[in-house]
């Protein structure tokens, strides 16, 4: 299977359904600087962001955006990175869990509306199985595979691959499928909101 290519517009029609009978909110826009605009739109100033490592925020201009410190947001990444005392980083990190809003990507999504995240540390993982009442990802629609065995192919075989090889090259030790996790659905009773932004371009891996 070619992981690169783009859904099509009826796998694409089909996945919004499932998604929607989820209870996720899927939004389709046709380009990154769309999805940008529409996570700014999304977040109001004063809230709270956090967000794990992903090559898709890093090609939409949010990373950079973020590091700008012009958005009105507090970030939360931000405060952690330039605390230097061990004790009070990690009590930073423990409130970063309770952020307004997680931005991050997905690894793979079957057209039957399941997602597929997977993990080296399990870091991310919390704020998107429940802390964080509002989740935003970001998705190109490569990375949309018919069904949940077919993503979690993608993952094993495409993802953690080129994963490996991205850390290697900067220096660092590589990566493991240590953790996996499939989003099946968010229950409404949680309150939670799960947007996910479907791009029509290739973004990540």
């Amino acid at each position: 299977m070619d992981y690169n290519t783009l859904a099509s517009e009826e796998a694409l029609t089909s996945t919004v359904a499932a998604l929607e009978a989820r209870n996720f909110k899927p939004i389709i826009v046709s380009t990154k600087e769309e999805a940008f605009a529409k996570i700014k739109e999304l977040v109001p100033a004063g809230a709270s962001v956090m967000n794990g490592a992903s090559t898709t925020l890093q090609q939409i201009g949010y990373i950079d955006y973020l590091k700008g410190g012009q958005h009105g947001w507090n970030n939360v990444h931000e405060g952690i990175v330039n605390e230097k005392d061990p004790v009070k980083q990690n009590e930073l990190r423990r409130q970063a869990l309770l952020s307004d809003f997680y931005l991050g990507s997905v690894h793979a999504m079957a057209e039957t509306g399941e997602l597929v995240i997977a993990s080296n540390s399990g870091s991310q993982l919390p704020h998107i199985v429940f802390s964080s009442p509002n989740v935003i990802f970001i998705v190109g629609t490569n990375k949309i595979v018919p069904t949940l065995e077919d993503a979690r192919a993608r993952l094993r075989e495409h993802v953690v691959p080129l994963e490996d090889e991205r850390m290697k090259s900067v220096g660092m030790g590589g990566t493991a499928l240590n953790k996996e996790f499939i989003f099946h659905a968010e229950p409404t009773y949680t309150g939670r909101s799960i947007t996910i932004l479907l791009v029509k371009e290739n973004l990540g891996f």
